[in-house]
């Protein structure tokens, strides 16, 4: 009995032989860069990459868009209360962030 990679490999002779392969989109060509691949800590890349292509933004991510939103809105706001508020709700955020990776890192997944 065939191994898994066995069968892979032979399902990707059969397509290549029969010209499928060459049909794919962006086949023979450099797989296009992926914006904040180098930032993503290297064990969380490819979980990450998997979720992105299924349309699932993991909550992590979802967190840093908001504090980038948040340091923007502190760089426009022009009152001093303001930005006392952005600065809280920052401050806020960052903890929660630095908890959810200290907990992927305790994990083992980090």
């Amino acid at each position: 009995m065939p191994t898994q990679d066995e069968e892979i490999a032979r399902h990707l002779r059969e397509a290549l032989a029969s010209g499928e392969l060459a049909r794919a989109e962006g086949f023979g060509k450099a797989l296009p860069e992926d914006p904040g691949w180098e930032a993503t800590p290297e064990p969380l890349r490819m979980p990450f990459k998997i979720l992105k292509n299924a349309g699932f933004v993991p909550a992590e991510v979802e967190l840093m868009h908001e504090r980038a939103a948040l340091a923007a809105a502190l760089k426009e706001c022009d009152s001093e209360a303001g930005r006392d508020e952005l600065r809280r709700r920052l401050s806020l955020l960052e903890q929660r962030i630095a908890l959810r990776l200290e907990a992927l890192r305790l994990n083992g997944t980090l």
